[in-house]
């Protein structure tokens, strides 16, 4: 079987806590993009992986797609095992959700690979012991997700929209963003309704005055690079941008594809890896069986 895991943009990203155990309570709203990994699963005796495309990929027990793979089989008691191979396209490190795409592209497969049958809604319960983003790579479209990852919930969006998704600065450590996050001061949150607004609308104007990532400022600061990679997306025409995740991605958002692929052009001497896609619904797509 073949899927595709798509990665995601955040819209928006609030923190509005932090529980005793740690776990910080979030407030976000994520979209899927069309850059994608290519997953292949394979029958076989055991359970394996490899890896290939994107560097640094880990091709072992610690790959988030390999847990994923080790979670459904001990649930469903699975005595076979599965050969995962992973065609990395998504950057690591950048707050695209590319681990969490590929771990939930493998458990709706597997599920479907060994007729399993479990619903969607418990699929995501369990997934939610491989992260906080899981779930929602396992439902795709537009969703605000709340608490620990565990609340979601679907809004409408009227438009897709044509991005340039590009890593500007080395990966960052998602636990030391949020560490960092701590010791800053106050900063903006977004207006979460005004962009649910936005996407339903297709307001780009909208969506541009409230979208915000509190944790863009404390990566900023440790890379430099992302602010003024925002700053050139918006003076290559971009309507919208801003990082994603705790980094250290950013995107663009434009009025068109040609508008795109013009900033891109302009953009590509400095930054080797800049990737054109546009916002869609599915999260992740069985191409062949």
């Amino acid at each position: 079987m073949q899927l595709q895991a798509f990665a995601k943009i955040n819209w928006s990203l609030d923190i509005t806590g932090v529980r005793e155990d740690g776990y910080h309570l979030m407030d976000m709203v994520m979209q899927p993009v069309s850059l994608a990994d290519e997953i292949t699963l394979t029958p076989s005796p055991v359970l394996s992986i490899s890896t290939d495309g994107y560097p640094h990929s880990r091709a072992d027990e610690t790959n988030l797609a390999f847990r994923a793979a080790l979670l459904l089989k001990e649930y469903a008691g699975i005595s076979d095992g599965v050969h995962l191979h992973l065609h990395k396209r998504i950057p690591m490190g950048a707050g695209l959700g590319g681990g969490s795409a590929d771990a939930a592209a493998v458990l709706r497969g597997l599920n479907v690979l060994w007729r399993l049958n479990i619903p969607a809604n418990q699929l995501e319960k369990m997934s939610l012991s491989l992260g906080a983003d899981v779930p929602f790579c396992l439902r795709g479209g537009v969703v605000r997700t709340r608490g620990i990852g565990e609340i979601l919930e679907d809004h409408p969006f009227s438009s897709s929209f044509w991005l340039l998704v590009f890593q500007p600065c080395r990966a960052l450590s998602t636990r030391d963003i949020f560490e960092a996050w701590h010791e800053s001061g106050s900063v903006r949150g977004p207006d979460t309704p005004a962009v649910l607004s936005a996407l339903a609308s297709g307001n780009l104007s909208l969506l541009s005055a409230s979208i915000a990532n509190v944790l863009e400022p404390v990566s900023a600061a440790r890379c430099p690079e992302i602010p003024e990679a925002v700053a050139l997306l918006k003076d290559c025409g971009a309507v919208a941008a801003q990082m994603t995740g705790s980094g250290s991605a950013v995107f663009g958002v434009f009025r068109s594809r040609p508008a795109a692929e013009k900033a891109r052009t302009i953009l590509l001497p400095r930054f080797r890896r800049i990737h054109l896609c546009h916002t869609q619904s599915d999260s992740i797509r069985i191409m062949e069986e």
